[in-house]
């Protein structure tokens, strides 16, 4: 009678046993590790941060953007989208323009100076991703690109899901802010 298979282990993904075994905190740090060799080389030869760097590649795909639709493009809150666009104003590295037919809006535009830091910026950012890669194998790549696009609209789902009720976090304090409610003396 021939040999059933062995059933494969729980992955730690699938049955965590610490933070170290779980999905995002996997993510955070290898984000935070891979990331770094690209903030090392926007800020340390380019004078921008890595918000700044992600703003203007979006601006280059896209030029024209309001300033929240790049923050839902960006993937950031407003305010600190704003405060991107700030530095890089500053930086003219993009410009602003009114909105035809609406003055009190404004697009956003890459100055030509955005565009060159951009098409000189970007082949750098590609050749560190693929060092990251190569230690994958083509069909190891695809099926990444295929998982976190599936993992990113269940993430969607599951943001969507969420009572829109539950209070948010007061990151900057450290704690979660208090239920709205009656203030006690």
């Amino acid at each position: 009678m021939p040999a059933t298979p062995p059933t494969p282990a729980p992955t730690r993904l699938r049955q965590p046993q610490a933070i170290d075994d779980m999905l995002l905190f996997r993510l955070s740090r290898l984000l935070a590790v891979g990331g770094a060799a690209v903030v090392r080389l926007c800020e340390g030869r380019y004078g921008i941060t890595r918000r700044e760097w992600a703003v203007l590649s979006l601006l280059w795909q896209q030029q024209g953007l309001g300033p929240s639709e790049l923050a839902d493009r960006v993937q950031l809150d407003r305010a600190r989208t704003s405060k991107a666009l700030g530095q890089l104003l500053l930086k003219q590295l993009v410009r602003r323009e009114p909105r035809p037919g609406d003055h009190r809006r404004a697009l956003l535009w890459l100055t030509p100076a955005g565009e060159a830091l951009v098409t000189e910026l970007l082949p750098q950012v590609h050749q560190l991703n693929a060092q990251l890669l190569q230690v994958l194998s083509t069909p190891e790549v695809d099926a990444l690109d295929q998982a976190l696009a599936r993992l990113q609209q269940q993430a969607l789902a599951l943001n969507r899901a969420q009572d829109p009720s539950s209070p948010k976090a007061a990151r900057r304090l450290g704690r979660r802010r208090p239920p709205a409610g009656p203030e006690t003396p």
